[in-house]
């Protein structure tokens, strides 16, 4: 396993990281723990999570992805061997039986970062993120900024750096980082800790694979210059850069069968893009699933891989990726498709 220094920080984290959203809906706690057990043993020391999981978020589920990952943190007693990443919820008008109205307002990240703490057992975690930005800006598929005159937000952004400034000293978080971010948003957030000596962010958690190279646009240089590395979500398009929907061994359970609201991953430039993808993997030899996660790992940008399995074979040939290193002329191929049809799952 390969490891990165997380941001300006002294810590270190595996370029593979296990996403556990699944865990309390396609996964049950015995999969949850089984899945965390292997991802040790193979050198995986950075777990994410987030208070609105499991996905899709719905009342009856939410916080359940904390609880198994607490459970087993007490089971095996390895807090200390594991970099613990969660989020804290922003506005969403569907998980308002979270908090009602969503907001990162100082009262809202102190209940949620002790509710989160609770769920998993322990006294703190190592990175705590902004799930999503609290104003109106592109993201979730968004391609571009559209400006909404009617956006009440004003901008908190020192507001929530001193909350978070809080936690720290009261050691429930060691560092924080944003999600679904913007250029703006990360320069932004980045500034304001400088100007006033609040904590600074130590990454950004957004989509990135082989159909979504957006963050390649404007974040890829911020995140490079100012040492605040990518920590890559949907590395396998819900499954779609598996290849098993193109050869007809998808499932009924399967993410984008199961949930057809999650759609974000299902348009037929998607399909066509993914098929190329296919046919160069074939011919180098290589899984769909490990060139596409291969790909992410290599990226200059990327502090870690975040991967997510519902399945032991999936996640045991997800972590695989760690070691294949991609040629030249592969990458030239995979280039080929991306000229041609370019970010079709923003």
């Amino acid at each position: 396993m390969q490891y990165t220094q997380l941001g300006k920080t002294d810590i270190k984290v595996s370029k593979i990281c296990l996403g556990t959203m699944t865990f309390g809906e396609q996964n049950t706690e015995a999969e949850g723990h089984e899945q965390m057990d292997y991802a040790f043993d193979q050198g995986v020391n950075f777990f994410d999570t987030a208070e609105m999981y499991s996905v899709p978020g719905r009342p009856e589920t939410q916080g359940s992805t904390e609880r198994i990952i607490g459970s087993w943190l007490k089971r095996t007693g390895r807090r200390e061997d594991i970099v613990l990443a969660t989020k804290v919820t922003g506005p969403s008008a569907g998980l308002k039986h979270i908090r009602n109205p969503l907001r990162f307002t100082p009262e809202q990240i102190h209940a949620a970062i002790d509710g989160s703490l609770q769920r998993l057992q322990t006294d703190y975690v190592d990175l705590y993120q902004l799930h999503w930005p609290e104003r109106k800006t592109n993201y979730f598929g968004k391609r571009g900024y559209i400006h909404d005159p009617a956006d009440d937000w004003e901008d908190n952004m020192q507001e929530v750096l001193q909350t978070l400034q809080e936690l720290k000293d009261a050691g429930k978080i060691r560092h924080f980082g944003v999600s679904n971010e913007t250029p703006w948003g990360l320069m932004r957030f980045l500034y304001l800790a400088e100007m006033h000596g609040l904590p600074r962010c130590v990454s950004i958690q957004n989509p990135y694979s082989l159909l979504n190279r957006t963050f390649e646009v404007g974040l890829s240089e911020v995140a490079i210059r100012e040492q605040c590395g990518l920590l890559a979500y949907s590395p396998m398009a819900f499954g779609l850069l598996s290849g098993k929907y193109h050869r007809g061994q998808d499932q009924e359970r399967d993410r984008l069968n199961r949930f057809k609201q999650l759609s974000r991953y299902n348009g037929p430039t998607a399909h066509d893009a993914t098929a190329r993808y296919l046919a160069i993997a074939e011919k180098h030899g290589l899984s769909l699933a490990q060139m596409a996660l291969a790909f992410v790992n290599s990226r200059p940008f990327t502090t870690s891989n975040i991967i997510g399995a519902t399945t032991m074979e999936q996640l045991r040939e997800n972590i695989s990726s760690a070691d294949i290193h991609l040629s030249e002329e592969l990458l030239q191929e995979i280039e080929g498709v991306q000229e041609v049809i370019p970010n079709p799952a923003p």
